[in-house]
């Protein structure tokens, strides 16, 4: 076998374990959405990165980390009526978030030192994989920053501190996904038409997508979701009166439940047109970036219904569950269009 198939190879092998990283990364971001549905996310109140993995084993144990608990603004404001046998019930999500967080670190730094040992990553490659495992190690701190919010008098996070943990989390999938997407990638015996306009259609795109995820942070973390139950009219109105109450006028963006709620809704809409506008730009694409023109506009559709259907039905686990992993294959399948039209040009 000739060197550049041998070095094909080894990139597959590489894309496809970096592909492996993304979907424990996507679980992990649906598990941290049932973690905070289920009230679940403040039942951890220290951070032991090192001892952490290992649950209590017996009753004892058991006692010492609900006692811990009972402490926190949570139990003496939220849940004083619970004992050890209900404290089970929410810990056990908290600590299977933790725990994924871990494996995760561990399935990323394992095959990397061992990829960097056998001489297996180009040079250009390097410094991307220590960019991805130094974000991984941040987003990890940044998660205990977002808990310890809600450990001292308020038992609720910060929800500036919850979008950014959430909006690092796609974008670290995003940047993982893209770079095994350009390992997979063979670039084309003859560059396809691929309209610069498109293109940066495209990115533009990718940005209001990702404003729209940073929006639905806003939206998670004042659950604002709870509010207005009907749609499109909020309080029996497009534009409800609530919307600026706050001054100055500008906190009502992101403490505002009313202001919160309508961008969000705002934001969906704009990206269900500027998703039809792409599609109608991309007939004629050959048929691989039409494929993804059509995945993508799918999902667009299917993402609204799903966040019309939550807000409707009250925000059930299921359906919030789905939206919040929706909104990861949304930007997966953008990142994918996006990378199809940038591999054309070039």
């Amino acid at each position: 076998m000739s060197s550049i198939g041998v070095d094909q190879g080894r990139e597959r092998i590489i894309a496809s374990w970096l592909l492996l990283c993304c979907v424990m990364i996507f679980a992990m971001v649906v598990l941290g959405g049932v973690t905070r549905l289920t009230g679940s996310g403040l039942s951890m109140v220290e951070w032991d990165p090192i001892f952490g993995v290992v649950p209590p084993l017996n009753q004892e144990e058991w006692q010492i980390v609900f006692d811990k608990y009972r402490t926190s603004p949570e139990y003496q404001k939220v849940n004083m009526h619970m004992d050890v046998d209900d404290f089970k019930s929410i810990y056990w999500f908290e600590f299977a978030h933790r725990l994924l967080g871990r494996t995760i670190g561990t399935m990323f730094l394992l095959p990397f030192l061992f990829f960097l040992w056998r001489g297996w990553l180009r040079r250009a490659l390097i410094p991307k994989l220590v960019a991805m495992f130094v974000l991984g190690g941040l987003q990890g701190a940044l998660g205990w920053y977002m808990v310890a919010s809600g450990l001292v008098d308020n038992p609720h996070v910060s929800q500036y501190r919850l979008t950014a943990h959430l909006v690092a989390a796609f974008i670290i999938y995003g940047y993982i996904f893209w770079v095994a997407l350009g390992l997979l990638s063979t670039p084309p015996d003859r560059p396809a038409a691929s309209p610069a306009r498109l293109h940066t259609g495209t990115l533009l795109f990718l940005v209001l997508v990702l404003i729209t995820i940073t929006s639905g942070g806003f939206v998670a973390g004042l659950k604002a979701g709870y509010a207005y139950s009907t749609f499109p009219l909020m309080d029996g109105k497009l534009i409800p009166e609530a919307i600026f109450l706050l001054e100055p006028r500008w906190h009502n963006f992101f403490e505002n439940i009313a202001t919160v709620q309508f961008n969000h809704r705002l934001l969906a809409m704009l990206i269900l047109v500027s998703g039809i506008a792409l599609w109608i730009h991309a007939r004629g694409l050959p048929a691989a970036l039409r494929l993804r023109a059509h995945l993508l506009l799918g999902m667009i559709g299917l993402q609204v219904a799903l966040g019309i259907s939550t807000l409707l039905l009250h925000v059930p686990l299921a359906l919030a569950s789905a939206h919040q992993a929706g909104a990861l294959v949304l930007l997966t399948l953008t990142l994918y269009l996006l990378h199809g039209l940038h591999q054309a040009r070039t």
